[in-house]
């Protein structure tokens, strides 16, 4: 079976570095993020990787990210810019997240790379009672949601016009069910920062980019991660589509009653 080329966009990153994990003997990775410094944030967790070629560059550089695209057979898209404060005044929110995505899909459109496996974010509740389906969009109202809401209408675009297969994975809170850790190193647990509803590990979401990027014959589809939430949204439906198993237990951190 040949192995699959794949482009990680923000390989560096919390959710990048458990993909590069995921993918040893499975995948040939380029690894893409914005320098040098951005490997430091997790290396006292993950360490030094050292199992593909890594890129640097500025995701908003189209040419950059046609370098990072050339020759390979699906990309991984984790990149994102959290807004800070300054929302009014900060150009990069757009630059990176939605700039920098028409970058990754149209080179490779031009590339012809059929599958692009975008990470969004969503609520895992709708606070209307709406079940989360692909069609239900998340209302959320600050810059942050906006981009994401964006970035998926971007995804649905670049397949209804050319075909592209475009995957968009909903996540809501990633966190660390190995390491008890959430994204920004709290410790995990009920005397901590208690589970709730809409967390998803950070190996059980490389999982699924994994198997979005390999699986045949996938057109365009919004799949929320969200173990334990199907009532809510169609988590179901991409254990389905994906053959995702969660293998990671996180009720032990849930609050004791």
């Amino acid at each position: 079976m040949k192995i699959m080329k794949i482009v990680v966009f923000g390989a560096a990153g919390w959710l990048g570095r458990a993909i590069l994990a995921a993918s040893v003997n499975r995948a040939e990775i380029r690894a893409f993020d914005r320098g040098p410094e951005a490997w430091e944030e997790w290396r006292d967790l993950d360490g030094d990787w050292t199992g593909g070629e890594v890129i640097h560059g500025d995701l908003s550089d189209f040419d950059a990210v046609a370098r990072a695209v050339a020759g390979m057979d699906a990309v991984i898209h984790t990149a994102v810019y959290y807004p800070g404060t300054d929302v009014e005044h900060d150009p990069q929110p757009f630059l990176v997240n939605l700039k920098g995505l028409w970058n990754v899909l149209e080179t490779a459109r031009r590339e012809g790379i059929g599958r692009v496996v975008h990470v969004g974010s969503c609520m895992t509740i709708h606070p209307r009672g709406l079940f989360f389906d692909a069609e239900v969009r998340s209302p959320e109202g600050d810059l942050y949601g906006i981009c994401k809401r964006l970035q998926e209408e971007m995804c649905r675009q670049f397949h209804d016009a050319f075909g592209m297969s475009t995957i968009v994975l909903r996540a809501d809170y990633i966190v660390d069910g190995r390491l008890g850790l959430g994204r920004h190193r709290e410790r995990l647990g009920p005397d901590t920062h208690p589970w709730r509803l809409g967390w998803v590990c950070r190996h059980d979401l490389a999982e699924a980019c994994l198997l979005a990027a390999e699986k045949p014959n996938l057109g365009h589809e919004v799949l929320h991660i969200a173990p334990g939430a199907e009532q809510y949204c169609n988590v179901g439906r991409a254990q389905q589509v994906l053959g995702l198993e969660f293998r990671s237990d996180l009720g032990h951190f849930r609050r004791a009653c």
